[in-house]
């Protein structure tokens, strides 16, 4: 008795297009969305030949990176101030590798030009970047970007369920046919 290899090829189609959404230890996220969705905070960059700065605005306070554009080594003991539209602020060391500085208030949303002036030993350069901050429209991209994803293995699952389903009923209804059509 012959059977069509449609159904198993099928199957094997769904499950393999199941295999990227099946995620491994210690990323099972449950029924609750990642923590980042909705929650990016506004980011600048700032690089030259010698400097690359990433800052990071979180309310009124900015964490700032500084690394070495060449090998990115990060640069622990430079003097950084940055100029956000008019007013100058001092950055003050904070951990190994951070810079932080504080605002008197949080920026507006829009976009804020910003320069930064690194000192470190002997070399001083001149950064300069910008700062988007129009975090209502970056969550809704996040949120319609992510909202579709956990479907795919449901889809995909399901897919294969049935492929598998229509190819048992197959068996058994051939089966059935052989039997009676030899008993008669």
């Amino acid at each position: 008795m012959k059977h069509s290899k449609i159904p198993v090829a099928l199957l094997c189609a769904a499950l393999f297009s199941a295999w990227p959404a099946w995620s491994g230890e210690g990323h099972d996220h449950g029924d609750a969305a990642p923590a980042t969705v909705g929650q990016a905070l506004p980011r600048f960059a700032a690089v030259s030949e010698t400097y690359e700065l990433v800052g990071v605005l979180s309310g009124k306070q900015i964490t700032l990176y500084l690394d070495r554009f060449g090998d990115n080594r990060p640069v622990r003991d430079a003097q950084i101030e940055i100029e956000i539209g008019s007013t100058k602020f001092k950055a003050e060391k904070q951990g190994e590798d951070e810079y932080e500085v504080i605002l008197p208030e949080a920026p507006k949303p829009g976009v804020l030009p910003i320069t930064a002036t690194v000192t470190a030993g002997n070399e001083a350069d001149l950064l300069a970047g910008e700062l988007d901050i129009h975090e209502e429209a970056h969550a809704e991209d996040a949120v319609k970007a992510h909202s579709w994803t956990k479907y795919v293995g449901w889809a995909s699952g399901g897919v294969a369920a049935l492929a598998l389903l229509l190819w048992g009923m197959r068996r058994v209804i051939g089966a059935r046919s052989v039997r009676v059509g030899g008993a008669a």
